[in-house]
């Protein structure tokens, strides 16, 4: 055997029983040599083999390591299976993902109906356009057609103006019905003093107007025949029965008779408990109260029923108040008011309802109400002037939004509906009762809608709600704003030349003509007059109608008024259009 220094690239090293052995495979189908790495315990070749050579090395590798070399090649295949099954499941993956994006871009393809102004102008477009200012219409797909009451403003705009809403709920309204009436007596609290009996005022104990009495307070002293005759009666009869009784029993019912008879007389003038003082008799206040008027003088001949005293009790006075005829059917038995006059700014009397008129004031178209309240200081004087609040609560929840909430015309009363960020819906509503913040609404929206608070007013100014309310009474509405007119006769600006220094001054220019034609495509031929606001002469032009309900019920032919805004360079939209007025 020949030692290893020996060895030449020709003769392959002998085996040594613990090398490592690696391979590495350029072709196995021809004769390219093939490298391979032999790592012994203390030496590394580096060998190109021929064909005997490669017998030889393979011999070698078989004897100490071919078992190994399998097992690698085994796991080395192993893992290229897992890889193709693997990129064979992501590819099939893969196409199953493209076909049901494709199928669902096939079902979920939407049309687009026409483009809208992304600033909420009420205009749009059939074919994607920019505005003024270089913004892109935004398209409107089938299935999202708004309203063409709706209005859309941008999101800055919401900001700058400061658009607040607040959801429409159920709430009970703790609302107060103010009205004016005036302090008044209490009816049933006042007296007379008018003797039965005929006689003569011999002292007046109480001899002012307006003098505070007290129950039981002498207030006359008066002389008469016939009163002292029944008292002297009474006496004698009285004195019989005690002298009669001895008697038989026929004579004492005698004296019981007159002495009943007696009594009853006195009893019927009021006086069956008044003494005689000489031959005169003290006459006595039977109730508490002020007295209102004072007819007795001292010597003066009175008969029986005439009124010489005129008391009542202020301890409990009346207010009544004058309420408009719409308000009565908030009113309820035994609603709690509170008074205030002007004698005592800083107090407040309570009182209760406690009677409401049977009958309205023609003349002024009011009802009468009375309400009860406690005067024991009698500060509250009759004929003062009062302001009361009425709690007018109904105990029931109702659907309410805020007061700032509504707009009233006058003739009808709208909210603005926010559907979505920078959209809003104008709707007309009907309303019910009203308190201090919020108001009763019987229908046009619901419960949850959220109606805008603040800055509705300015979203009217910017958004041309006019415009918009315009066509809320249309059935079927249908906006066809701002399209080029197809049929137009002439461009406005190649027509005649547009004043530069009338331009952006006036929103809407008020012109007259004659109705040519209504267009397939929702726009009207129209021959108008001169205008001379904005220096053009008459002609027949072709307009868009902000909504086509603004020419329902007018015929072809008809004169008639319009108004006219700019929309954009070339695009004029008519906002207002009537019958012409003779």
């Amino acid at each position: 055997m020949k030692s290893n220094n020996s060895l030449t690239p020709q003769s392959p090293p002998p085996c040594r029983g613990r090398a490592r052995v690696g391979v590495e495979i350029f072709d196995r189908l021809n004769s390219t040599p093939i490298r391979a790495y032999v790592v012994g315990a203390s030496a590394r070749y580096n060998y190109g083999l021929s064909l005997q050579g490669r017998r030889n090395w393979f011999g070698c590798v078989e004897q100490f390591g071919f078992a190994k070399i399998s097992s690698l090649i085994k796991i080395f295949f192993a893992v290229l299976l897992l890889l193709g099954v693997a990129s064979i499941g992501y590819w099939m993956g893969n196409q199953r993902a493209s076909s049901t994006q494709t199928a669902t871009s096939k079902t979920g393809e939407r049309k687009v109906l026409y483009y809208r102004n992304p600033m909420g102008l009420a205009d749009t477009s059939p074919v994607p356009k920019k505005d003024s200012m270089g913004m892109d219409y935004v398209a409107v797909y089938e299935g999202e057609e708004q309203s063409t009451a709706s209005l859309n403003i941008s999101i800055d705009k919401v900001q700058k103006l400061g658009v607040k809403s607040e959801a429409a709920a159920l709430r009970e309204l703790n609302s107060s019905l103010r009205v004016t009436g005036r302090i008044e007596i209490d009816e049933r609290r006042t007296y007379t003093i008018a003797p039965k009996f005929e006689g003569w005022v011999e002292r007046l104990h109480v001899n002012t107007t307006g003098q505070l009495v007290a129950k039981g307070q002498a207030l006359f002293d008066v002389y008469s025949p016939e009163l002292v005759s029944a008292q002297h009666e009474q006496t004698l009869a009285a004195q019989g029965l005690v002298a009669m009784k001895d008697a038989d029993d026929e004579a004492k019912r005698s004296m019981q008779r007159l002495a009943d008879a007696t009594a009853t007389r006195l009893k019927n003038w009021d006086v069956s408990g008044a003494k005689l003082n000489g031959n005169r008799i003290t006459y006595h206040a039977k109730e508490s109260g002020i007295v209102l008027e004072k007819k007795a003088v001292q010597g003066m001949r009175f008969m029986p029923g005439e009124v010489l005293y005129q008391i009542a009790d202020l301890s409990s006075v009346w207010v009544v108040a004058e309420v408009p005829e719409q308000d009565i059917v908030q009113l309820q038995l035994g609603s709690t008011a509170q008074i205030k006059v002007d004698a005592y700014p800083e107090r407040v009397f309570d009182g209760k309802v406690d009677f409401i008129y049977p009958t309205l004031n023609s003349a002024t178209r009011t009802v009468q109400v009375r309400m009860q309240v406690a005067n024991p200081q009698t500060l509250l004087k009759p004929a003062m002037f009062a302001n009361a609040n009425i709690a007018v609560s109904k105990g029931n929840k109702v659907l309410t939004v805020p007061t700032s909430a509504v707009i009233d015309s006058g003739t009808r009363q709208v909210v603005l509906v926010r559907l979505a960020e920078g959209r809003f819906e104008p709707r007309t509503v009907s309303l019910g009762n009203r308190s201090n913040d919020y108001v009763e609404v019987l229908n046009g929206i619901a419960e949850g809608e959220q109606v805008v608070t603040s800055a509705n007013f300015l979203i009217d100014s910017e958004s041309n709600l006019k415009a918009a309310l315009g066509g809320m009474s249309a059935t079927t509405p249908t906006a066809v704003v701002g399209r080029d007119s197809s049929r137009q006769t002439r461009s406005h600006s190649a027509a005649v030349g547009i004043n530069p220094d009338l331009q952006g001054k006036a929103v809407g220019y008020q012109a007259q003509g004659i109705l040519e034609a209504i267009n397939d495509d929702g726009s009207v031929s129209i021959t108008h007059q001169p205008i001379k606001s904005l220096g053009w002469p008459g002609m027949t032009m072709d307009f868009a109608l902000a909504n086509t309900a603004l020419v329902s019920g007018i015929k072809a032919g008809s004169k008639i008024d319009f108004e006219i805004v700019k929309r954009g360079e070339d695009e004029w939209v008519i906002t207002k259009l009537q019958a012409h007025q003779h």
